[in-house]
């Protein structure tokens, strides 16, 4: 199992893929918000999300886990 993390502290402001959903290396999963910013969150491999982490609106810090790929 590969895992994306959060590379900075912020709020999920968006969730951009679903459980099941094909992705591809560079496509953006999520949106963060922090200090009033939107930082779109990108994969840095491909798989089918197998499990999500996190929901809007919750608070993620520098290294957590926000999704699982097969």
């Amino acid at each position: 199992m590969k895992e994306i993390v959060a590379n900075m502290a912020g709020t999920v402001l968006n969730v951009l893929v679903a459980n099941g959903d094909e992705i591809t290396a560079g496509q953006e999963v999520l949106v963060l918000e922090s200090m009033k910013m939107e930082i779109p969150i990108e994969s840095n491999q491909g798989g089918k999300v197998a499990e999500l982490k996190v929901n809007i609106g919750d608070f993620v810090n520098e290294g957590d886990s926000l999704l699982v790929l097969e």
